[in-house]
């Protein structure tokens, strides 16, 4: 591939930041998510109320807000966005011990909000971890995957469930 190929790339391949000045603002929305594997003791205690550190699904939520919020802080190129909207679910499966994270961003902008949405839940399945990691070290985080997308000149983007 040539660097034209890549927004992020000068014609000389060079990192660069890509203007964004001339888009039309749009509604966009993202939906991430990401799996937790906790084991049968941790979800025990954070599912009956009893993990020691406290509220497990309180202190992620937040992290996560936070951290949409903190995107162009923390990821290179990403442009500074004024989100309208951060929500941070869990969705516990107690026959796998896992709990799955979405994170919804929405905003009114020039530029998708997929980076936000993603490292919302990654940002909150650590914080789930740090929670939990003195009663279970073994916790695992996968599957962070982009879900959805709406908005800007690619319109919709959703993923196909495993299979389709």
């Amino acid at each position: 591939m040539t660097a034209g190929t890549f927004t992020h790339l000068d014609d000389r391949g060079r990192a660069r930041m890509v203007d964004v000045g001339g888009k039309q603002a749009t509604l966009r929305e993202a939906r991430a998510s990401a799996r937790i594997r906790l084991g049968e003791k941790a979800f025990g205690l954070v599912f009956g109320g009893e993990l020691p550190k406290g509220d497990v699904l309180a202190v992620s939520r937040v992290a996560g807000i936070m951290a949409a919020k903190k995107v162009a802080d923390l990821i290179p190129l990403c442009h500074p966005l004024p989100l309208h909207a951060v929500e941070v679910t869990f969705e516990p499966d107690s026959g796998s011990w896992s709990v799955r994270v979405v994170a919804t961003v929405r905003t009114k902008g020039v530029t998708g909000v997929e980076m936000e949405a993603m490292t919302a839940v990654s940002i909150a399945a650590l914080a789930f971890y740090d929670m939990c990691k003195a009663v279970e070290k073994g916790i695992v985080i996968e599957s962070i995957e982009l879900e959805y997308k709406s908005g800007g000149k690619s319109g919709v983007w959703q993923r196909q469930p495993a299979g389709e």
